[in-house]
């Protein structure tokens, strides 16, 4: 029958253009063609992955080892688990691993020739001039901004009185409070903050599980985070453009002072679109780590009294005794206690599952497997990924993954020293320029709400469960707490 045989005509097409795994060669790593999960041929794989990436990379490394392949549709995934294996990820130049053209999806976003989208030598430019803006020398003077930011949020939304709320929801809006106000600058925190904020969450809320391998998906979402780049664009054009009739706008501490400083090799300005994308994009990558970091340390705390009390110990040293003590960079950064902390809930619930560059050279890697050496090449093509949920979870590399245990940082053991174990902020050549921002972000914060409150988890019973479906890895549950003023013993 004629509709049968157009019928195998479509199944076939579809499997040989969209389905078909693509081959890596003869010492390529271990495909991965079969699921326990969905016993499906083809199909089966991409269904398992859709559903659980996490659990899935877990179950592969179970089964093939630290080196292996997930085909997904015609893309080849190539998994990298464990510090021998990662090292090659990490230790790869962009000539050998590049991130240009696998985050094509955040273009919406930032917009076009802004980080990953702009050519190699303007990239360069701009993260340059991101890093020159993360610099100590810089980081010194924020200090006292987000003190004044937080203690303000607090008095105001918190206040004297016990009280119950979601903590998620309140460090996301401190920490977009305290972001802004060192990052766009004091002009933009006082007269426009609230349309930065709402304009943020809708290009936030335009990131959805399917915006990577669809990001122009006509939908609801897509259309407001299109709105939003366009009116966040035109917003920032007219900040700049008052900032140079009225420099006194701006006391110049901010990165957008620097940004509209930068130049390109070739003597041209940063656009203001530019401006407006790197501001964004320096928002998503700090709003995402300091809320969610700020969000799992504080529970994690909070179920321990013990840790709470030696948090309290140590702000008691730091500030000689004197808890209502103005804060600075020297002192925030000797609470090391507190920076372990950071470091372990960013360990258990690091806020990405995946990492991943494009392999532009057949890439060999060597692993260890069962006590012999075993070497596969990545071929050309090939997404290469570490996955930082499930790596930072070997109990081959962190002794008892599963136990919040902040001292495994401390003098003696420092389990994070192993070299590319430890990926809560990337790691190598493209780790994270940021983690100094966010640790001092984040500990002051937190200095200051343990400081002028007791905090208890309320809901859910359990400890909340990482959202691994996710795009960015929060709490699955709401975080309800309730809180009281801290009294101390000689007040």
């Amino acid at each position: 029958m004629l509709w049968l045989q157009i019928f195998a005509v479509i199944v076939f097409a579809l499997y040989f253009f969209v389905l078909r795994p693509r081959r890596g060669g003869k010492d390529a790593p271990p495909l991965v063609l079969e699921s326990p999960v969905f016993p499906i041929p083809v199909i089966g794989v991409i269904m398992e992955f859709f559903k659980s990436p996490n659990t899935m990379v877990k179950r592969c490394y179970r089964d093939y080892g630290p080196v292996f392949t997930i085909p997904i549709f015609t893309e080849r995934l190539t998994f990298l688990m464990g510090p021998e294996a990662q090292s090659v990820f990490f230790k790869s130049n962009d000539d050998q691993l590049t991130q240009q053209g696998v985050y094509d999806f955040m273009k919406p976003v930032f917009g076009p020739e802004v980080v990953y989208d702009a050519p190699k030598k303007k990239r360069q430019v701009q993260f340059q001039s991101m890093a020159n803006g993360l610099r100590a020398t810089r980081l010194k003077g924020y200090v006292a901004k987000i003190e004044e930011e937080t203690r303000r949020y607090l008095r105001q939304e918190w206040g004297d009185e016990p009280g119950q709320l979601d903590l998620l929801k309140s460090l996301s809006e401190l920490t977009i409070l305290t972001a802004s106000r060192c990052l766009h600058g004091e002009d933009v925190r006082k007269s426009l903050f609230k349309e930065v904020e709402a304009l943020y969450k809708d290009l936030d809320h335009g990131l959805l599980p399917y915006t990577p391998f669809w990001p122009d998906a006509p939908t609801p979402a897509h259309r407001r985070r299109n709105w939003a780049r366009k009116e966040m664009v035109a917003l920032f054009s007219k900040v700049i453009k008052e900032r140079r009739e009225n420099p006194s706008n701006s006391d110049g501490t901010d990165i957008l002072s620097l940004f509209m400083e930068t130049k390109y090799k070739d003597g041209t300005p940063v656009t203001d679109e530019q401006m407006t994308g790197l501001m964004i994009a320096l928002l998503f990558a700090g709003q995402h780590t300091s809320c969610l970091s700020s969000t799992w340390t504080s529970l994690f705390m909070a179920d321990d009294p013990t840790m709470v009390d030696r948090m309290i110990k140590e702000q008691e040293q730091v500030l000689d005794g004197d808890m209502s003590k103005p804060l600075d960079y020297e002192t925030v950064g000797r609470m090391e206690f507190l920076q372990n902390c950071m470091t372990e809930a960013l360990r258990m619930c690091p806020t990405f599952i995946m990492l991943i560059r494009k392999a532009l050279v057949n890439l060999p890697v060597t692993v260890t497997r069962g006590g012999e050496k075993a070497t596969y090449v990545i071929p050309i093509g090939d997404q290469v990924v570490v996955s930082p949920t499930a790596s930072m979870r070997m109990k081959e590399t962190f002794p008892n993954p599963d136990t919040f245990d902040p001292d495994r940082y401390a003098p003696g053991r420092e389990e994070h020293k192993i070299p590319y174990a430890y990926l809560g902020f990337g790691g190598g050549l493209h780790s994270c320029m940021g983690q100094n921002f966010a640790y001092m972000q984040v500990k002051t914060v937190l200095s200051i709400l343990f400081r002028e409150y007791e905090i208890e988890r309320v809901a859910p019973t359990d400890f909340p469960s990482c959202a691994y479906e996710d795009m960015v890895v929060g709490p699955k549950e709401q975080c309800i707490i309730k809180y009281k003023k801290r009294v101390y013993k000689d007040a």
